[in-house]
């Protein structure tokens, strides 16, 4: 048994629509998981059946219904499952697809979003760009509690600042959520903290760096190396700047972050 997702724009919108495809499905036996409104004028739908051609004979006649404009019809991704479970698209950054953006009243949506990237196995490099107190390491924080992870601060500025220099007893495992500041990281004089970065980052572990532009500086990293980037405002025109921080000459040390190992 597998499961699709199907997205249509409604072209005519008349009573009793929705019925028609579902009678439609269930005659084909096609299970309906999900269903909501994604976009405007849009719907998308999670469905499972037991083998293709159920799915496909489903397909071909949807294509050629009138009251319908079907735009996407795959095996579901994870942006698709969670569209139709909080009835919105994540905005993704046309020019950089590993770039999504939210604002602070999409933080369910965020949440859920880093949860399901926390329950996968094997190394990730997570970078959240925002201003202060937008919600950045709450989000984390809350992301790994769904996704019954434990989190693990390597450096922050959540409660105080917090410049970790090792770790004890089974903080090292790798289903751990290792989160660091990445202005912090950056200031650091402590070889000790350096160097537990440097081990961490070659953990086959997901890592979560807030202000990875600020993280990659006089390092041997870049925003390459990164497999997801979240940006998080408070609303969708406000700038992301760092001029604040460097005026307050938070940026003005360079020592101790150069030297580290790439990634396995």
């Amino acid at each position: 048994m597998g499961e699709w997702y199907m997205e249509y724009e409604i072209q005519v919108n008349r009573p009793g629509l929705l019925g028609d495809i579902s009678s439609l499905l269930g005659m084909l036996r096609v299970n309906i998981v999900t269903i909501n409104g994604v976009e405007q004028g849009r719907r998308g739908m999670l469905l499972r059946a037991e083998n293709d051609e159920q799915i496909e004979r489903f397909e071909l006649i949807a294509s050629t219904m009138e009251m319908i404009n079907v735009r996407k019809f795959r095996e579901p991704k994870l942006r698709d499952i969670l569209a139709v479970r909080h009835g919105r698209y994540i905005q993704r950054d046309a020019d950089d697809r590993k770039t999504f953006r939210f604002v602070r009243d999409e933080l369910g949506l965020l949440v859920d979003f880093m949860a399901e990237l926390f329950k996968q196995e094997g190394h990730k490099l997570i970078g959240i760009r925002g201003m202060p107190r937008v919600g950045k390491t709450e989000s984390v924080v809350a992301a790994s509690v769904c996704a019954n992870k434990k989190w693990i601060f390597l450096s922050s500025t959540m409660i105080k600042q917090t410049v970790r220099n090792r770790l004890m007893g089974d903080e090292f495992d790798p289903n751990n959520i290792f989160i660091l500041d990445g202005i912090v990281t950056r200031r650091s004089n402590d070889e000790e903290h350096l160097q537990l970065v440097r081990e961490m980052m070659n953990l086959p572990s997901i890592k979560v760096v807030e202000h990875p532009d600020m993280f990659i500086q006089h390092s041997e990293y870049s925003i390459e190396d990164f497999d997801y980037i979240i940006e998080l405002r408070h609303d969708p025109d406000e700038e992301i700047t760092y001029k604040i921080i460097e005026n307050n000459g938070m940026s003005g040390n360079n020592g101790g972050f150069g030297g580290f190992g790439g990634f396995n």
